[in-house]
């Protein structure tokens, strides 16, 4: 997942993409800050991540498992969710078809 979305970033990021990783561990010894920053330095992730230890952004969104990707429009509202690893074209296709929206 992380390439795919390095590569979203570089692409589309000056045309109105805007990814927020959220990281919402699995294990006690992934909800370290440090660990956080450092795994995301040696990922490359050039977008920013926020650390979601109690899983509450997970619950707002109602992820029940990793890795889940979701796209939401302009004016806020969810558009599009896959759950899972793969789904990479369809939703390329997706971030293609809501970046030509205004509004």
């Amino acid at each position: 997942m992380i390439p795919q979305l390095r590569a979203w970033h570089e692409r589309y990021g000056e045309t109105g993409l805007t990814i927020v990783g959220v990281h919402s561990p699995e294990f006690l010894w992934e909800r370290s800050y440090d660990r956080v920053v450092a795994a995301t330095k040696e990922a490359g992730i050039r977008y920013p991540v926020v650390q979601d230890n109690d899983h509450a952004i997970w619950k707002r969104f109602g992820v029940w498992a990793w890795p889940t990707s979701i796209l939401i429009d302009r004016k806020g509202i969810l558009r599009y969710q896959h759950i899972g690893e793969g789904g990479y074209a369809e939703t390329e296709s997706m971030i293609r078809r809501l970046l030509t929206e205004r509004g």
